[in-house]
């Protein structure tokens, strides 16, 4: 199975948790890898469970990268065709 991560949060104690895709499946999810003292148990947590398990530190991060997606304005693809469009009919009309 191959992942590709992101970190969102690390605590003091050692525990980390990583934004997670399944790179076959596309499959998104939280990964929680406790500290060592603790076990250093691995556990896989989908991204709804894991959001209503708290608003801890870790929940934010997760919360906050999400945001991100929404910080920059986008045309939806369809608009986006007619935009493209237009500027093709301009430039072959000789606008």
């Amino acid at each position: 199975m191959a992942l590709r991560t992101k970190e969102l949060y690390h605590s003091s104690n050692g525990d980390r948790w990583y934004l997670a895709r399944e790179l076959d499946t596309g499959q998104v999810f939280v990964k929680h890898q406790a500290n060592l003292p603790s076990g250093g148990h691995v556990a896989d947590i989908e991204v709804g469970v894991f959001l209503s398990q708290g608003k801890g530190p870790e929940q934010q991060e997760l919360l906050q990268l999400i945001g991100t997606l929404v910080d920059e304005p986008t045309v939806p693809p369809t608009r986006r065709r007619r935009q493209k469009l237009g500027r093709n009919r301009a430039r072959h009309s000789g606008r």
